[in-house]
């Protein structure tokens, strides 16, 4: 009996008589079994459960909420239990089907149908059709059922009962023990195929389809997993963030990408990629191109944010590994890759989703994103970046003229091109004796020169692509969409003020060594609070963070959703009202000079992009991408 069941999965259709069924008998039993598991394991039970008792729209309980260890913060004792016996009974209905047929619990054709209906019932609870539950009504992770398959092996003596509490203690344990409920559940799954294989006596379809299932269950938390080698899993105790679930809190997310691949190696899990390449045993131009098919995951929570009304306000960074370059040269995956970004900020809780720095600027600056994710608030920031901005040259030119009187004082705007250097310009007209125009498209430049020009007929203008020209200014405003540094040490004077709106930086390292140099880097907010306490490193110094991402802050927490800014157009009356509510809610703009950026703890000898900048200083030439645009300051 033994050899017999050990060569049933291979010889089952080819001599389908092995089981004791006649060929159609085999492809009617295997296809009823199969779609009965499926349609019973899809049924949204606990979704419409929590919805007729609590009120609660499912979206609202996701797949990273879901599971009685969270259900438990969202909707009470009694509706989780519920809800995971009624996950239990699918379970367990599923296998108890397999008696109507007339089989017999000891012949192999029982267990062919019992193998069946474990795997569909498990892969329809994770898996269902939207067309089978009328909407997208998330699953969890299946512990119910597999709670209800392993009560339905015992009861068909394909199990010890002593041992069939194996399972729930191994999930205790594992939870116990790391926190972490992904450790328990998978500790669960991976202890039933175990259990079968000591145990076992002739039912070899059991053990694969019990392994099948811990595999798909291992790929379902896949996610999960690399969160917890990152460290930003939530754990036992930590109840995860619930669209509208605490009045005291306030969710949102902000998407994040590297600005060389230096800034990866700050996830663990990215971390042995970043040795292999530092070791060239893999090529970086591989690297690079498979990061246009890697997935958006959660990377970072942002905490310590109490505002000024005293609610308590967290971000959750999402990250995309798409470098700066590759976000211009490839929007159509740029845009998928940030529309998958708001579909998980929406499924982590988060009641508004914003776009910072190079992602600011993909769909249309964000309204492909909106229009494909309607469900979150989006927002390219643009209207709170280009408000500090206003807010700021006033100040800025007050720390100049302690140095430099009006009449010999001389202003650099580069990347006058786009929308927020070209309005820090035209705040800086009327105060300075010279302002020179810098960017790529020289045309427009001239164009941009004649109409301040007609507005201060007294203002010496100069319209040039000639970054050299800098070199005469006592003031710097940088705002360009480069993904390497502009402005080198040849092209500052002694003593040169630098207002960096650029991200990545618009600053080069070596511009630090400049005798009286000072860097202060624009659209920089300190937020209310204790102090931000962020598990990576954003490039903005401790406590700070970029002006876009405060809009995103400022839009959740007032829940002016209506403010939002997308598409190319920054209203003014918007820029207005995120000034008074940020100062309202204890924002406050920074405009201390910072010291020189720290440099990557991991370096990779191999990054070609900061070779191209430091070829163009040594040469002293212009970097060739200085494509202006209305970029955002922004993150990692």
């Amino acid at each position: 009996m033994s050899n017999l069941s050990a060569q049933v999965g291979v010889l089952a259709l080819l001599e389908p008589q092995v089981l004791g069924l006649t060929p159609a008998q085999l492809i009617f039993y295997g296809v009823a079994y199969a779609l009965s598991g499926y349609l019973l394991g899809a049924l949204p039970l606990g979704g419409r459960l929590i919805k007729l008792f609590s009120g609660h729209d499912a979206k609202d309980v996701h797949v990273y909420t879901l599971g009685i260890e969270n259900l438990y913060h969202f909707v009470g004792a009694p509706l989780a239990l519920a809800s995971f016996g009624l996950d239990v009974i699918k379970g367990l209905l599923a296998l108890s089907l397999i008696s109507l047929s007339g089989l017999t619990s000891t012949s192999v054709a029982f267990t062919y149908s019992l193998a069946i209906m474990m795997l569909t019932v498990f892969v329809g609870h994770l898996y269902p059709l939207c067309i089978l539950t009328h909407s997208r009504i998330p699953r969890g992770r299946g512990g119910g059922v597999l709670t209800g398959i392993t009560l339905g092996l015992m009861l068909y003596g394909q199990l010890p009962i002593v041992l069939g509490v194996l399972p729930l203690a191994a999930y205790v344990v594992g939870l116990l023990s790391s926190r972490y409920i992904t450790v328990g559940v998978l500790a669960a799954f991976i202890s039933l195929p175990v259990l079968l294989v000591i145990t076992t006596h002739d039912t070899h379809l059991i053990i694969a389809a019990a392994s099948t299932i811990a595999l798909l269950a291992l790929w379902r938390q896949k996610a999960s997993i690399v969160r917890i080698i990152n460290r930003v899993e939530t754990k036992l105790g930590n109840p995860p963030a619930v669209h509208g679930r605490d009045p005291n809190s306030v969710y949102a997310a902000f998407m994040i990408h590297p600005i060389t691949l230096d800034d990866m190696w700050q996830l663990r899990s990215y971390r042995w990629l970043g040795r292999l390449l530092a070791r060239k045993l893999i090529p970086e131009q591989l690297v690079r191109r498979s990061l246009l098919w890697w997935r958006p995951q959660k990377v970072a929570d942002m905490r310590g944010i109490t505002l000024a009304d005293g609610r308590n306000l967290r971000v959750i960074l999402i990250g995309a590994p798409m470098l700066p370059e590759q976000i211009r040269a490839y929007p159509a995956e740029a845009l998928r890759m940030a529309v998958q970004g708001a579909r998980l900020a929406r499924e982590f809780g988060a009641e508004s989703f914003g776009l910072g720095a190079y992602w600011s600027t993909v769909g249309n600056k964000g309204q492909q994103v909106q229009d494909a994710v309607p469900d979150v608030h989006v927002t390219n920031g643009g209207a709170y970046t280009a408000a500090t901005v206003k807010e700021a040259v006033p100040k800025w030119l007050e720390q100049v003229r302690q140095h430099s009187p009006k009449t010999q004082l001389c202003a650099a705007v580069v990347g006058a091109s786009g929308v927020v250097a070209f309005g820090a310009a035209r705040q800086l007209a009327p105060q300075v004796s010279q302002l020179i125009l810098i960017g790529r498209d020289l045309a427009r430049l001239k164009r941009s020169a004649k109409a301040l020009g007609q507005r201060h007929p007294d203002l010496e203008l100069v319209a040039t692509t000639d970054l050299n020209a800098c070199q005469q200014a006592h003031l710097i405003v940088t705002a360009t969409s480069s993904p390497v540094p502009v402005l080198h040490a040849p092209h500052v004077r002694e003593g040169c003020w630098i207002y960096d709106l650029g991200r990545p930086s618009d600053v080069a390292d070596s511009v630090y060594n400049v005798p009286g140099v000072q860097v202060v880097p624009g659209g920089v907010v300190r937020p209310p609070g204790a102090g931000v306490d962020c598990q990576l490193d954003i490039h903005f110094g401790q406590g700070f963070i970029p002006a876009c991402l405060a809009e995103t802050m400022i839009m959740t927490a007032t829940k002016a959703y209506n403010r939002k800014s997308l598409g190319p157009q920054t209203k003014t009356r918007n820029m207005a009202f995120y000034l008074e509510q940020g100062h309202k809610l204890g924002f406050k703009l920074v405009l201390e000079a910072q010291p020189a950026p720290a440099q990557p703890t991991l370096q990779n000898n191999t990054s070609s992009s900061g070779q191209t900048a430091q070829d163009d200083a040594s040469r002293g030439t212009q970097p060739t991408n200085t494509t202006h645009s209305d970029s955002h300051p922004a993150e990692v």
